[in-house]
């Protein structure tokens, strides 16, 4: 039914460019919206909105805007790819439904789609999910993210606990700085447990692929490495080739403890049902929205999993007073003397980089411990 809806959204919008609707003309039902007071929020995902993760949890947040504002109308297109069909659908949203305030949820999409969108609809707010907003690029298409490393990090921590032979796997997607902020992440987590650990990474090539990422599992764990998590768009794929491997898991995006009931650890989460309300609410009260929002455990943007049967109780304890820590404001993951897996200095001693340098926003380097490349 969601294939079908966004197929005819596109062939309308078509039709509309066709008469001469789009261009200056496009922003008349989003002035009469702004003047009756009615706000139109869409949503885009890159799959499919059940996936058990990246697409699941901006879903979920969707659904605490329609919870928590039933004034407002809440628009969702799902499997939209990082390709020109993602202009497609913000069009569709703006000069169809008149909405006034566009998350497009996936990485590839803010350049150059989200940047090119912002600049020929000004009166349109874009809250772009992951994208690094620098000065040069439109004022109204601004970043957000979370600081889901910390919950990587205590990930890693039970991880660290859990393993029996010191060999951790990590499924990836691609090694954008993200992406390698959370493997490096895990991997620190796990040695401040004890430094023998290793963690393996593979390497998909894509966000989603199912069967790369059944066979990446199955690698993992024939190379001996007990515990799996991942950075990919649905982990329901490792997480349950890994528990039918007697393997231990932690999730990520959302939690996917009903799909391994084994050998579920915890998980990295984000935590969008608290995050999207409050930009829903600024929109409304015209409060002005940084260019970059970013946020972690202590501002609730990113939350862990329930720890699992198979947590180690030490695992827990250890985790529970790191992430009191973080929530104090007191530890930082990346603290020097911090050595990559090629033997060079990534962050010399008496460095540390708090959450909010933008270094750590450009990663390209992975740590001591792990076993993989970036190229």
């Amino acid at each position: 039914m969601a294939n079908d809806l966004v197929f005819s959204r596109r062939t309308l919008l078509k039709g509309a460019g066709a008469l001469g609707l789009l261009g200056a003309a496009s922003t008349l039902p989003i002035r009469h919206a702004l003047a009756a007071g009615k706000l139109t929020v869409g949503f885009i995902y890159v799959g499919p909105r059940d996936d058990y993760g990246y697409n699941q949890a901006h879903a979920q947040g969707a659904a605490a805007v329609k919870a928590a504002f039933p004034g407002v109308t809440v628009l969702e297109e799902e499997n939209v790819p990082e390709t020109i069909e993602v202009q497609k659908t913000i069009e569709s949203m703006i000069n169809l439904d008149g909405a006034q305030l566009i998350f497009p949820t996936s990485f590839g999409y803010y350049d150059p789609h989200v940047m090119k969108m912002a600049e020929k609809y000004p009166e349109v707010t874009f809250l772009h999910c992951g994208g690094l907003w620098a000065e040069g690029h439109p004022a109204n298409a601004h970043s957000y993210f979370g600081y889901i490393d910390e919950a990587q990090y205590l990930s890693g921590v039970v991880a660290g606990h859990a393993t029996k032979t010191k060999k951790l796997g990590f499924v990836a997607a691609k090694p954008i700085p993200q992406v390698l902020r959370n493997i490096n992440a895990f991997t620190l987590g796990a040695r401040s447990v004890d430094p023998a650990i290793s963690t393996q990474v593979i390497f998909t090539g894509d966000w989603s692929m199912p069967v790369k990422e059944a066979e990446a599992t199955n690698s993992l764990a024939d190379q001996g490495a007990d515990v799996v998590t991942c950075h990919v768009d649905s982990p329901k794929v490792i997480v349950e080739t890994a528990e039918r491997r007697g393997m231990f898991t932690c999730g990520y995006h959302a939690s996917q403890a009903a799909l391994a009931p084994k050998g579920y650890l915890t998980g990295a989460e984000w935590n969008w049902e608290v995050l999207y309300p409050r930009f829903v609410a600024d929109i409304q009260a015209g409060t002005p929205i940084p260019s970059l929002v970013r946020g972690g455990l202590k501002e609730m943007v990113v939350k862990t999993s329930a720890y699992g049967a198979a947590a180690p109780d030490a695992g827990r304890e250890q985790a529970d007073a790191v992430k009191a820590a973080f929530m104090a404001g007191d530890f930082a993951i990346f603290k020097g003397p911090v050595t990559d897996n090629k033997g060079g200095i990534a962050i010399p001693a008496g460095t540390t980089l708090g959450q909010t340098d933008i270094l750590l926003e450009k990663m390209d380097y992975l740590v001591e411990g792990v076993i993989g490349a970036t190229a």
